[in-house]
């Protein structure tokens, strides 16, 4: 069972030191600062789940450096995009990967 916590603050200590603002993910206002990436942005924020496989399970942070591609989401309308190593900007626009209504059976 994938549980996922959402706050409206990020930690102190969320991966950037710099100016804070704000990005959208799946049009909900997330925090941010400078010098974070996607994925830490989204983890400082309960924010768990990035996408899904084919068959519908979670997809979160595997390897944090760019690797393995279990990160993917839509940024500013330009899809497969790590979020491990994608800067935040203000006012970014960021989709995370919905689950497939249907399963062909491959994963």
């Amino acid at each position: 069972m994938t549980h996922v916590f959402h706050s409206d603050t990020p930690p102190a200590n969320a991966g950037g030191d710099g100016e804070r603002f704000t990005i959208e993910v799946n049009g909900e206002a997330v925090a941010a600062c400078e010098g974070q990436t996607v994925a830490a942005a989204l983890i400082a924020t309960g924010h768990r789940m990035f996408g899904h496989t084919p068959s519908g399970a979670p997809r979160g942070i595997f390897c944090g450096m760019g690797v393995c591609f279990d990160c993917l989401v839509t940024v500013d309308g330009l899809a497969d995009q790590r979020a491990c190593v994608t800067p935040v900007r203000p006012g970014m626009q960021v989709q995370t990967t919905p689950a497939r209504e249907w399963y062909d059976g491959r994963d």
